[in-house]
């Protein structure tokens, strides 16, 4: 069996959808013959356009239309903005637009992730707004099934919409256990269908 890789783009402003993106990636890799591709976003500017390095100071790299193109399956990440995803990730996303046209990412596989500030800030709009853009590109969207006990048990975050995660309105509380075992099933389980696609 040939090796696949995943990618798990994300954008994080405060540091905790890329510790969802972490334990997303140990799910992904628990799957023999599956790897993870870890990318993020530059941050998007509210005056002007801003011109980032093109290597961040520390962290993922940053994404590339061809990171999209070369993985066989794909887990996205924000944190929630007004019950939306947040402004870098969607005009990355905006930049697509040649994907789109020559249909590069039909029939691929994906699932989503996020993370707010408070219990009801609109963690499953987010994550439906994620998905708006992958539903044209052509992927197939996955999310957890409630096979996953902890789906049942949490009192912080975690949909079937995809894994969540409730930071705090100071961006200081860490991932529960259940949102770490919902992080890495959905790596799992995006790994597990990306290599029967394949």
């Amino acid at each position: 069996m040939k090796a696949i890789e995943i990618l798990v783009l994300y954008y994080s402003r405060y540091g905790a959808t890329e510790k969802m993106a972490h334990q997303i990636v140990r799910g992904i890799e628990s799957v023999n013959s599956v790897t993870a591709r870890l990318r993020t976003v530059p941050a998007v500017s509210t005056v002007c356009e801003a011109v980032e390095d093109p290597i961040p100071k520390s962290g993922a790299p940053y994404a590339t239309l061809e990171d999209l193109v070369e993985c066989q399956g794909l887990a996205l990440g924000s944190p929630t903005r007004f019950g939306n995803m947040a402004s870098a990730m969607k005009y990355f996303w905006d930049s697509t637009s040649s994907l789109w046209v020559t249909g590069k990412l039909i029939g691929k596989p994906a699932a989503v992730f996020s993370s707010t500030a408070s219990m009801h800030g609109g963690q499953e709009t987010t994550l439906l707004s994620m998905m708006l853009p992958l539903f044209h590109h052509g992927y197939i969207l996955l999310g957890l099934p409630y096979s996953e006990p902890e789906l049942n048990s949490t009192r912080s975050g975690g949909t079937p919409y995809g894994s969540t995660h409730l930071a705090g309105t100071n961006s200081d509380q860490p991932l529960t256990d259940e949102e770490k075992k919902l992080c890495f099933a959905l790596g799992k389980r995006l790994a597990t269908v990306a290599l029967k696609l394949d």
